[in-house]
């Protein structure tokens, strides 16, 4: 299509359509000329613009009822017109203006005319594209206060229409067109700027609509969340600058006293606002209502675009009306320190700007100073935040705490100043100690126990992060939201980082020593002051305080603070139901609250305050163990806060918290390895087992002194037993003296002491078993002689099958010696070999015959094994399966030592006997697993006592439970009985092998474990009892195949001549019976 430039022919192209518009107004027409329209050039159409508007606008001022459809379109094209063009006419602007407003309104109502949304749309956009298109200074003409009723129509309509609108789309325009009446256009092509006087006349005018402007908005502001978070911020920025602009202190300023008589009528007059003190004090009272709604509803709106046009608010009405709006700043100062640690990062970082460049003026509004309207919202916060923190729910207790730390970050060095005042250091400390209350009432920390034995950790790189990065979680009585206890912890590092440390620590201290109910809380507290104190984590919007706590008097509160911690009485807490060494029998099938803790005595050491129980109760446990918990971690922290210097403290920190590191309670196992991680970390140690070993000889020595004064010290095994665990083979030069000491007292306290030294001596060979692996010599020599044995069995060479008499000769012999030894005639065995001995000996008679001294981890592990044996049978279960691991652990030291292993495995054996035939299932159990660590290292010396005192019952008691087992449910699975079931027939088949058994011995084996070869039976005893068979087949192959074919024979088996009779075997041919799968699993692996 042509684009007509010139007057002339664009008239002539329009001049048809408009007059055919004029004599019938249709939708038809009016989009005929919009088309036409599109082919005019700008400047053309500038010069036709009235005669082009004139058809459009009779077609709005023809009388009747309005066609929406043809409204709508009217409107549209208008709105292209003025896009392209100028309006240089006052007359024409205001009269376009009144006619684009009556679309809207509904005479008979009264209220937005009830049109379809899209007229409502397009009246709206028409309406911002007519005060866009006005020229120069005509803009200004309409804001005289002649116009002022035609204004404030449009305004009532538009705010109605962003008020009750449901459409998201009308609402966001309509509040977009009151910006651009109101002269707060945020567009770049805006006509032009003002001046100051302009800016006056204009805050003049408006000023008339201050109060119905800033109502709406604020219904809209702190309306439904649902209705979506532009629209809000539309509200917000449109509120924001309509404010700003009328009550700028600037403006204001320039106000006369006396108001000058305006040159209208008198009921114009009337409608005119005198910006005078007066009235600037009454609306800043009134707007300081609306203000505090708006902040309370913005401040925890869920969309952080709210909240940082929050921020653009309050940065707003504090620099540019701080004097008008005095009694505002209060609650726009609380919204902005609330949202300083706003979970945005966006809201966050123009919030710390915001507050950085209030923090440097020092003086936000009137003559008060920064300081003083925080101190005082500080005070009024403190005193209310137990109640907040009682009352309100989550969200409400975050913004809570968030507000304190932004008041605590913008006060920075003015701290000091508050805190001087007792008042305000008084309320602010109880407010932290009640709302860090913990939760102690549940059975859940008391329950969880810390029975496994393995180390600590191998080194502190995994944790070289800082040490509240894992913090234990805990549960607060006030609140369960993480991010609170976070919010706390950043309070407390601020009054470290900004206060007087001294004043601190003795104000929480002296609330610790005060009561029971305040001392968790005030050590949590001191913890994080220290973090704060040595400048970690002490963000804030100000530089550090010039005067710093030095290393040296920070190391000093330090160590007081940790003289209180490792004190009697706050170290040695009751923490479990019952002490370890009263001698009662303890049956580990009763719930975990029964298990004893580290501490042998604590029970007693412990003196109870007078108002309380003798008994404790699972409250008091629990509280005990918090305490405990935070104890170490402030340990931890405080070796994080001193770094290197911590090293001067190691001597009198690193043994309480080994103490600690043994303790069976689970959460004061684990503090105490965490807090021993943040030492390592921080003293430079490359590992745990670095640490302990540096520190080791005045750790041994502490552990000596204190093993002789037992009864004072009753948690001293726990320390070695911790020390093994976590060190290596270079420990054992120092701790040879004290396990010896260790030895002598379980010998003199058996009966009293025995649970925490049985403890250290399973620490101890489990070290040793690890130090001093076994080269597995002689277990690939017995491996070797099976392999030798089984070779007849598979004949595969011709040659292999002859043998010489010399061979056979000694193949008797063997077996006679193997015999001997099986029978015990160990010591004939001995004195047979000895003849050549003197011999050699008797050329020089000046050597006596004594043997090499032993190496030290055989002489201490044949002295421990000696006491096992005499503990078998202690009357306590728990000591029992204690012994068992350790006796077990003693046979794998000492495998490679037969002449030490065989007479001590030849005295143990009745008491071994007696636990596998005659004691709990657990005995049974543990019991089972040292027969067959015997039978690895020792096996021909087992070979007559397995057979003639356990495999009798074993096979016994395997047939009795058969039955039980089969018709047994799933919940079968998870008794002792199946556990023992499993047990055995999962060692039975290496016995017979590492046993080399005959074959009536094999055939006991095979009977009882037939049976479990029935589909009857749960998969996992017949997964053990095929287990069993296939041992079996490389001790007997032949045996075994036949003895599967008498339950069943797949088939039929032919003889290779016909002078031969058939094999006829008793196992049914093709018939399937319960042992069919098992049987013939088996049988594929004979073939």
């Amino acid at each position: 299509m042509a684009v007509f430039d010139t007057p002339q022919e664009a008239f002539g192209i329009l001049r048809p359509v408009c007059v055919q518009l004029t004599k019938a107004q249709t939708v038809e027409n009016v989009e005929h000329l919009q088309a036409q329209l599109r082919a005019v050039s700008d400047s053309a159409l500038q010069e036709l613009q009235q005669y082009i508007l004139f058809p459009l606008r009779f077609t709005l001022k023809t009388p009747g009822p309005r066609r929406e459809r043809l409204t709508q379109s009217v409107v549209e094209c208008l709105t292209f017109i003025l896009s392209s063009t100028c309006v240089k006419e006052q007359d024409l602007l205001q009269e376009l203006f009144s006619e684009l407003s009556s679309c809207l309104y509904s005479p008979s109502s009264r209220r937005p005319a009830p049109v379809a949304e899209e007229l409502k749309l397009a009246v709206i956009r028409a309406l911002s594209t007519l005060m866009h298109s006005a020229y120069g200074d005509i803009i200004l003409t309409f804001y005289e206060p002649s116009v002022l009723p035609r204004l404030g129509f449009a305004v009532s309509l538009l705010l109605d229409l962003a008020e009750q609108e449901k459409s998201k789309q009308i609402k966001i325009a309509a509040l977009q067109c009151l910006q651009v009446l109101l002269f707060q256009c945020d567009c770049q092509d805006h006509p032009r700027s003002l001046d100051e006087n302009e800016q006056k006349q204009l805050g003049d005018l408006f000023a008339s609509f201050l109060p119905g402007i800033s109502t709406a908005l604020a219904r809209v502001i702190t309306g439904d969340f649902k209705q979506g978070h532009s629209i809000v911020v539309s509200s917000l920025r449109l509120f924001c600058k309509t404010v700003a602009f009328i009550m700028a202190d600037e403006q204001l300023k320039r106000v006369s006293e006396v108001q000058a008589k305006p040159a209208v009528e008198k009921r114009l007059a009337e409608l005119m606002i005198h910006r005078e003190p007066d009235w600037v004090k009454n609306t800043g009272n009134k707007l300081t209502i609306l203000i505090k709604k708006i902040v309370e509803c913005v401040s925890v709106h869920p969309h952080w675009k709210v909240r940082l046009e929050l921020v653009e608010l309050v940065e707003a009405l504090l620099c540019k009306c701080s004097q008008s709006l005095v009694e505002s700043a209060g609650p726009l100062l609380k919204a902005l320190v609330g949202l300083v640690n706003d979970e945005s990062a966006e809201v966050q970082a123009q919030c710390n700007k915001v507050l950085k460049r209030f923090a440097d003026q020092k003086v936000v509004v009137g003559n008060r100073a920064f300081a003083d309207i925080l101190s005082d919202n500080l005070h009024s916060l403190a005193t209310s935040l137990p109640r907040l923190m009682n009352s309100q729910d989550d969200e409400g207790k975050l913004s809570t705490l968030s507000l304190l730390l932004g008041y605590l970050k913008l006060l920075g060095p003015k701290i000091n100043f508050i805190l001087n005042s007792v008042a305000h250091l008084q309320r602010l400390s109880k407010a932290l100690v009640q709302v860090l209350e913990l939760d102690v009432a549940g059975i859940k920390v008391v329950e969880e126990r810390h029975w496994n034995s393995d180390q600590l950790c191998a080194s502190p790189k995994t944790s070289a992060t800082r040490p509240w990065n894992h913090i234990q979680r805990r549960y607060f009585r006030f609140f369960t939201d993480e991010r609170l206890f976070l919010l706390l912890r950043q309070i407390c590092r601020l009054l470290g980082f900004y206060g007087n440390l001294y004043l601190l620590v003795d104000h929480f201290m002296e609330l610790y020593r005060e009561s029971v109910a305040y001392r968790k809380q005030a050590a949590m507290v001191l913890n994080e002051l220290i973090i704060g104190a040595a400048g970690l984590e002490g963000e804030g919007l100000h530089e550090k305080p010039n005067v710093q706590t030095c290393p040296e008097e920070l190391r000093e509160i330090v160590t007081s603070i940790i003289e209180e911690y490792t004190s009697q009485e706050n170290w040695y807490l009751v923490t479990c139901m019952e002490a370890a060494e009263m001698g009662e029998e303890l049956a580990l099938k009763q719930p975990g609250l029964q298990a004893i803790t580290s501490g042998a005595h604590t029970c007693q050491v412990t003196s109870f305050p007078a108002s309380s129980k003798p008994s404790p109760t699972i409250c008091s446990m629990n509280s005990n163990i918090w305490q405990i918990c935070i104890q170490l971690e402030g340990l931890g922290h405080f070796a994080y806060a001193l770094g290197n210097h911590f090293r001067l403290l190691l001597m009198s920190a690193l043994y309480p918290i080994l103490e600690k590191a043994g303790d069976q309670t689970l959460l004061i196992s684990q503090a105490a390895t965490s807090a021993m991680m943040d030492m390592a970390h921080a003293c430079g140690y490359e590992s745990l087992q670095h640490l302990i070993n540096q520190n080791s000889d005045y750790l041994v020595n502490g552990i000596s002194l204190n093993l002789r004064h037992l009864a004072q010290h009753p948690h001293t095994p726990k320390v070695l037993e911790v020390m093994l665990r976590n060190s290596d083979s270079s420990l054992l030069p120092l701790v040879a003296d004290v396990v010896q000491d260790v030895l002598a007292t379980l010998d003199q306290f058996y009966d009293k002491r025995a649970t925490s030294f049985v403890s250290v001596l399973h620490a101890l060979l489990a070290a040793l078993a690890q130090w001093f692996p076994d080269t597995g010599q002689l277990h690939e020599q017995s491996l070797g002689e099976h392999h030798l044995s089984q070779r007849p069995a598979f004949p595969e060479k011709g040659p292999e099958k002859t043998a010489t008499a010399e061979d056979i000769e000694q193949f008797v012999l063997d077996y006679l010696r193997e015999k001997d030894v099986a029978e015990g005639n160990v010591s004939d065995f001995d004195e047979e070999e000895e003849p050549t001995a003197p011999c050699e000996m008797d050329e020089s008679d000046t050597r006596p015959s004594v043997e090499p001294p032993l190496p030290m981890h055989i002489q201490i592990a044949k002295d421990v094994m000696e006491r096992c044996i005499h503990l078998l049978s202690d009357k306590n279960l728990k000591i029992r399966l204690k012994v068992l691991d350790v006796l077990d652990l003693c046979v794998v030291v000492l495998q490679s030592h037969k002449n030490q292993l065989l007479p001590l495995a030849h005295r143990s054996w009745p008491s071994l006997v007696h636990r596998l035939t005659n004691d709990d299932p657990l005995a049974v159990l543990r019991a089972f697993k040292v027969l067959r660590t015997l039978a690895n290292t020792c096996g021909d010396f087992l070979r007559s006592r397995f057979c003639k005192d356990v495999l009798p019952k074993l096979a016994s008691s395997l047939v009795s439970q058969a039955p039980i087992s089969a018709k047994a449910g799933l919940v079968y699975s998870h008794t002792l009985a199946f556990k023992l079931q499993l047990a055995v027939l999962q060692g039975l088949g290496p016995l017979c092998e590492n046993l080399d058994l005959g074959e009536g011995d094999l055939n006991k084996v095979a009977d009882a474990c037939l049976i479990y070869l029935s589909a009857k039976q749960p998969v996992k005893l017949q997964e053990a009892a095929r287990s069993v068979f296939l041992h079996l087949m490389k001790v007997d192959p032949d045996s075994t195949w036949f003895l599967l074919n008498e339950l069943y024979c797949p088939q039929q088996l032919a003889p290779p001549h016909s002078s031969l009779y058939p094999v006829r075997l008793r196992g049914p041919t093709g018939q399937p019976n319960p042992y069919t799968a098992n049987v013939l699993r088996l049988l594929s692996e004979l073939q």
